[in-house]
């Protein structure tokens, strides 16, 4: 009989061998008691009863913050127009977005159409970028798409848990915009640790949160998104102690509503003006009507299979199971295009990241290219995917290709703004360096495996 083990199942000699760090044997970690049975396998919950949530009707939320004003102020929906002046630009957004200037009879309204003025006025243009393209001010939220960092605080150098190796700060300033990452409470304090603290634990969630905080801090026209992993499905208010330590909630944003769908994200711009731009989402757990600025992501957005092997990427809905069709287009998606293979011996199987194959698989185009994924996606679905997760962003057949791809299926022209190193080797020596630091672990593994069988 075939078996197929995951990197938690081997923990000791992965910790002795690889100098994988251990948490504490002190530390014990907070698990819910009606939880307490469900694990892990392959990342996705052997149990699902309770773990996705389902609306019969929308539900508004009180506190949310959204801006309402009653129609017939000449925006057409009864959402005030925004006026913000910067150091060098004034965006003027109402409901149709940033007005760009086109000639002296018309305006564009960008991603959002064409109208006609009878003014022959010259109207501002918009050069402040949002998210790195001036484009995007006017498009909605769930209109973009964005590269986002697998595991993105899983960062050390020679540790087979790791996903990326430049820190958050560098990350964001790439222009990754999306941060995905699984949490742990161990002792009241979340740590960040990959399937299991024994694996790797890069610290706290708190010290992350603070870098996040520290660039938002310089970067105010930017929105990013966060995808939280609730590790040992902790209830969700056990969030709000690092958010509010962190001071990352002053930036968080809080909707109208439950669930969102495609066309009820505002702006952009919505989100730079009122300041509340860091969108937030819990994987599990997740309960609105309590904490409402903590999305419950699987009502409002999809995911494609989690720890894909096959380069092919098939555009299918995994989570949350059971989504029909109607409502998948109707509801924001996330591609998982983070690809691992599998080593086989003795007749046991163990999954890990594919670091030979980086520069097909963030690539613009080809076969198992990001790029091509994107593509699929959209012939499938009508629309891109909202987040394309990735491992090692920087890595790929040029400088940036994963964020030439986004661009490209954003339908802007990329800006060439990548990457960040932290070593002055070339993208292929690093990838060899990463496969060939591996392959001692993966014998050592499979040594392991044939111990346990």
């Amino acid at each position: 009989m075939e078996v197929k083990i995951r990197l938690a199942s081997l923990l000791p000699l992965l910790g002795c061998f690889a100098g994988i760090t251990r948490a504490q044997e002190a530390l014990t970690p907070t698990e819910p008691v009606n939880l307490a049975s469900i694990t892990l396998n392959d990342g996705i919950p052997t149990e699902t009863s309770g773990l996705y949530t389902s609306y019969s009707s929308t539900m508004t939320l009180t506190g949310s913050g959204a801006v309402v004003t009653p129609a017939g102020n000449g925006t057409g929906n009864g959402t005030a127009p925004y006026t913000t002046t910067s150091d060098s630009v004034t965006l003027l957004v109402g409901s149709q977005g940033v007005i760009k200037t086109m000639s002296a009879n018309e305006t564009s309204l960008s991603g959002n159409g064409t109208r006609t003025s009878s003014s022959g006025m010259v109207q501002p243009t918009n050069t402040r970028p949002c998210n790195g393209y001036p484009e995007f001010c006017a498009r909605k939220y769930s209109n973009i798409t964005n590269v986002a960092a697998h595991n993105s605080p899983f960062v050390r150098q020679g540790n087979i848990a790791s996903n990326q190796n430049m820190p958050v700060t560098i990350q964001l300033n790439d222009g990754v915009r999306a941060l995905q990452f699984q949490t742990h409470l161990i002792n009241g304090t979340f740590n960040l640790c990959h399937s299991s603290c024994d694996i790797l634990n890069v610290g706290t969630l708190d010290d992350y949160f603070i870098d996040v905080v520290e660039w938002l801090k310089k970067n105010p026209y930017d929105v990013v998104t966060i995808l939280l992993g609730n590790g040992n499905f902790v209830p969700p208010t056990e969030f709000i102690a690092p958010f509010k330590k962190s001071g990352l909630l002053d930036y968080v944003y809080t909707p109208p509503e439950v669930p969102m769908g495609l066309d009820d994200w505002p702006n952009l711009s919505h989100f730079i003006l009122t300041g509340k731009r860091v969108v937030v989402f819990l994987n599990y757990k997740a309960n609105q009507a309590e904490v409402p600025w903590l999305l419950d992501q699987f009502t409002q957005m999809w995911e494609t299979p989690f720890s894909p092997v096959d380069r092919s990427f098939p555009c299918v809905v995994q989570r949350p199971p059971g989504l029909g069709d109607a409502d998948a287009k109707n509801t924001m998606y996330l591609a998982s295009h983070n690809l691992n293979t599998e080593i086989n011996f003795a007749g046991a199987s163990l999954l890990v990241p594919n670091t030979v194959l980086l520069n097909e698989t963030n690539a613009v185009e080809g076969y198992g290219s990001v790029g091509k994924d994107g593509v699929d996606c959209a012939n499938k679905w009508g629309r891109p995917p909202n987040f394309l997760l990735v491992d090692y962003y920087n890595m790929g057949p040029f400088n940036g290709s994963v964020f030439a791809a986004a661009a490209m299926l954003n339908n802007v022209t990329y800006n060439g703004k990548c990457c960040g190193r932290l070593t002055s080797a070339s993208p292929s020596k690093l990838i060899s360096q990463l496969s060939s630091n591996m392959w001692p672990v993966y014998m050592i593994a499979m040594m392991a495996l044939m111990v346990v069988l």
